[in-house]
């Protein structure tokens, strides 16, 4: 389930959307300026009593359309790869791989977002955020019932992604910083092709 709710996070990063004013102006700014990113994260995720359940770090890259790659690092090691076509999300603790393609790995959750092959107001609603914390929020909220989550913020300083939060229909928040972010660096396809390693229990398509 925590590569899944990643899964939904990382593909709201990679769509240009049509956006009105304020937090909508600095993601259409973002997205118009940004074709490919890297940056540290640090994700917490909290239940729905505020209580923290989770807390990883990591380095993330993406490369629109459709490319990304998380790699977690701490507490423990994990990898979600999207290489345009399939989401690969490894285990090596379990040395156990989960295959899908990306069409159904995102469904209609914000990962439906990642490749941008739809248009982002035909599936959600967005707004601009008022938040006290000095970054400008533009918020998605789906308009299907069965997406399994409420809304997805992101929050900028500028045209400079640096929050990215997940409300979900449990009432969990999944609340994600980024830093040493980098804006259109040169990356590798290498690093969007996933090689399954050698033994590993592969489940899905």
């Amino acid at each position: 389930m925590r590569f899944l709710a990643v899964a939904t996070m990382v593909v709201a990063l990679m769509v240009p959307w049509s956006v009105r004013a304020d937090g909508v102006e600095s993601l259409k700014a973002f997205f118009k300026s940004t074709s490919a990113m890297r940056a540290h994260f640090r994700q917490v995720v909290t239940d729905a009593q505020g209580n923290k359940v989770q807390e990883v770090e990591g380095h993330m890259q993406l490369q629109r359309p459709g490319k990304f790659r998380w790699d977690y690092n701490k507490p423990y090691v994990q990898q979600i790869v999207g290489d345009g076509e399939k989401v690969w999300l490894y285990d090596p603790d379990l040395n156990q791989l989960t295959v899908r393609p990306m069409s159904k790995a995102i469904g209609s959750s914000p990962a439906s977002l990642l490749a941008g092959a739809q248009d982002a107001e035909r599936n959600f609603t967005l707004t601009t955020v008022i938040r006290s914390d000095g970054l400008a929020w533009a918020q998605a909220v789906p308009k299907a019932e069965d997406s399994g989550f409420d809304k997805v913020l992101l929050g900028f300083k500028g045209d400079e992604l640096q929050k990215m939060e997940l409300h979900d229909s449990f009432g969990h928040v999944t609340s994600i910083q980024f830093s040493q972010l980098q804006r259109n660096p040169a990356i590798a396809n290498s690093s969007f092709q996933f090689v399954v390693p050698a033994g590993a229990d592969v489940v899905g398509e």
